[in-house]
């Protein structure tokens, strides 16, 4: 859920880019929680994906080219702390079938496969020619 949320976040600000927009008017486009949005845009930022404006005429822009960045690079950042299984959760980890199961191991060569895949997806991929998106992303945005 993140993961996408921080998805949409940087495609509304690709489409509008070098404009700076407010992290509200994002929201609204998400159909997100304004604090939720300001959670991912936190993390977002502080990974150099976003760069943040505050003030009068603040709010947010990317921080970095679209054609850096990189789609499973976010959602590794995003989603890392959120176990695909629980014997993956560390200490948290109560699976008494932990010493003997094999699904571990699969679900670890799944995720390296998912995330090698959306290493070949820049940001840019998702919105150069998107006509459908920039129209939806791009409604009713005003400038901060």
């Amino acid at each position: 859920m993140r993961a996408n949320l921080a998805m949409r976040v940087l495609m509304q600000c690709a489409v509008n880019h070098p404009q700076v927009i407010r992290a509200g008017d994002v929201a609204q486009a998400c159909n997100a929680s304004a604090n939720h949005v300001a959670q991912v845009v936190s993390q977002l930022a502080g990974a150099g994906y976003l760069r943040t404006l505050r003030g009068r005429g603040g709010g947010i822009a990317l921080g970095l080219p679209a054609e850096t960045i990189r789609v499973g690079k976010v959602l590794h950042l995003i989603e890392r702390e959120v176990p695909l299984a629980e014997c993956m959760a560390g200490d948290q980890n109560t699976c008494p079938l932990c010493a003997v199961c094999r699904l571990k191991g699969a679900l670890c060569r799944a995720m390296d496969a998912f995330y090698r895949e959306l290493e070949t997806v820049t940001l840019a991929d998702l919105v150069t020619d998107n006509a459908g998106l920039v129209a939806i992303l791009s409604a009713g945005m005003e400038p901060a």
